[in-house]
C-alpha cells in the first residue's frame, strides 16, 4: 500500500478525534524499513530504545522474555554498525536477586530501558527491575565502546527511577533532564535531573494529581526561546503537556491536547531545525495505526505527515532519535513479536 493510501485509511479518525488542530500531509516511503531480528530466544518483546554512538553506530534495546511481567523478562540489545546489519539480540541485564541455598533463584522482570549516549562519554542504559510498575526500582549500566560490553548494573537512590521510558535531554550546563514518573499513588508525571551521569540527582515534586489527569511517560521537547516542553500518556484519551521556563525546574499547570492518545507510549524529539517530531497512536483505543506528526510552532500545532502502521495489530511505544547526519530514526513493538525499525528523511518532511 502507498503512503498517501496509508495516510488517507486513518485520515477520516484523526479529522474527528484532533479537530482544528492538525492538518494532514505525506512523507515519501522511508529509506529504511526493517526489523531488528527476525528470531530471538524470547518469544515477546516490548518497550524499545535507540541511541547513536559517536562513530555512527546505532544501539537499541528493549526488554523481551516470556510475556510482560514474567521473571524471566530481561534487557535486550543489538547493534548496527554503519553499512553493516543489526547485530544477534544479547541479553545484558537481567532481574536476578539471590539464589537460595536450596538453588533457588529469585528473579524479578525487567522493564523499559532507556538509551542516551553522554557527549564525551559512556553510552547510558537506564531500566526498571520489579514486580510491577507500582513497586519497581531504577537500574543503571553503562558502556564505553558503543554497546559491545557493560558494566555491572547498579541500583539508583531511593525513589530515583530513572527516565522512565523517554531518553533524557542534555541541558545547556551539562546536566541530564529526565522525564518519569510514578504510579503507585496514582499516575503521576516528575522529573529528576544528574549533573554526573547519574551519580547524583535532584528530584522535583509530581506536576499532577494523578486523578483529573492520570499522566506518564513524558518527553522533552526545546523551544527556540530555551523553555521546554513535555507532553505524553494519559488516561484521559488525549496526550497531556506542560511547559517549563527555567530548565526542569518547575513545569506549568498539566494540560490535555487535542491529540488523541489510547493510553499507550509515545515519543517526541527536537529537530536540529527546530521542528519538533512526535510518534504515537493517533486514536483513542487500540494500538493501531501508529503515526508519526511534525510541529513547526513549538508544538501548539501539529501536522500528521505518515503512518508507520495501519494494520490490525499492536504498534506502540515507539521511540525516536536523530542521527548526526540529520536522519530520524524511529522503533517500535511490532506485535510484541519484534522491534522495527525505520528511518526517515527530514528534508523530505
Amino acid at each position: 500500500m502507498s503512503i498517501a493510501a496509508r495516510v488517507l485509511t486513518v485520515a477520516p479518525l484523526w479529522v474527528l478525534l484532533a479537530g482544528a488542530s492538525l492538518a494532514i500531509g505525506a512523507v515519501p516511503p522511508p529509506q529504511v524499513e526493517e526489523f531488528i531480528y527476525e528470531e530471538a530466544p524470547f518469544p515477546q518483546c516490548h518497550a524499545s530504545t535507540i541511541a547513536e554512538t559517536p562513530d555512527g553506530t546505532l544501539v537499541a534495546s528493549w526488554f523481551g522474555g516470556t510475556r510482560e511481567k514474567h521473571p524471566d523478562v530481561g534487557i535486550w540489545v543489538a547493534r548496527k554498525t554503519p553499512g553493516a546489519s543489526w547485530s544477534a539480540p544479547v541479553e545484558v541485564a537481567n532481574g536476578i536477586q539471590y539464589t537460595t541455598p536450596e538453588g533457588q533463584v529469585v528473579r524479578h522482570p525487567c522493564w523499559n530501558p532507556v538509551l542516551f549516549q553522554a557527549e564525551d562519554g559512556p553510552l547510558l542504559l537506564f531500566y526498571k527491575v520489579g514486580p510491577s510498575p507500582r513497586d519497581w526500582w531504577g537500574m543503571l549500566t553503562t558502556s564505553l565502546d558503543g554497546g559491545l560490553s557493560w558494566s555491572t548494573p547498579r541500583r539508583l537512590p531511593e525513589g530515583i527511577l530513572g527516565p522512565i521510558k523517554n531518553k533524557p535531554i542534555a541541558l545547556p550546563n551539562g546536566s541530564l533532564l529526565c522525564p518519569t514518573s510514578t504510579e503507585d499513588d496514582g499516575w503521576r508525571v516528575h522529573f529528576e535531573t544528574t549533573p554526573d551521569l547519574g551519580l547524583t540527582w535532584i528530584r522535583t515534586g509530581p506536576i499532577n494529581d494523578g486523578e483529573s489527569i492520570g499522566a506518564i511517560q513524558g518527553s522533552i521537547l526545546t523551544r527556540a526561546d530555551g523553555s521546554l516542553v513535555a507532553l505524553g500518556r494519559s488516561r484521559q484519551a488525549r496526550l497531556w503537556q506542560s511547559v517549563s521556563t527555567d530548565g526542569g525546574a518547575s513545569w506549568s499547570e498539566m494540560t490535555l491536547t487535542d491529540l488523541p492518545n489510547p493510553n499507550s507510549g509515545t515519543d517526541a524529539v527536537t529537530l536540529a531545525d527546530g521542528r519538533h517530531l512526535l510518534v504515537y497512536n493517533a486514536t483513542e483505543r487500540g494500538r493501531s495505526p501508529l503515526n508519526v506528526a511534525i510541529s513547526e510552532d513549538d508544538g501548539q500545532t501539529w501536522t500528521m505527515i505518515h503512518t508507520l502502521e495501519s494494520e490490525p495489530g499492536e504498534y506502540s511505544y515507539p521511540a525516536v532519535i536523530q542521527a548526526k547526519d540529520g536522519t530520524i530514526h524511529i522503533t517500535y513493538t511490532w506485535n510484541r513479536t519484534r522491534i522495527k525499525h525505520v528511518e526517515l528523511d527530514p528534508n523530505q518532511l
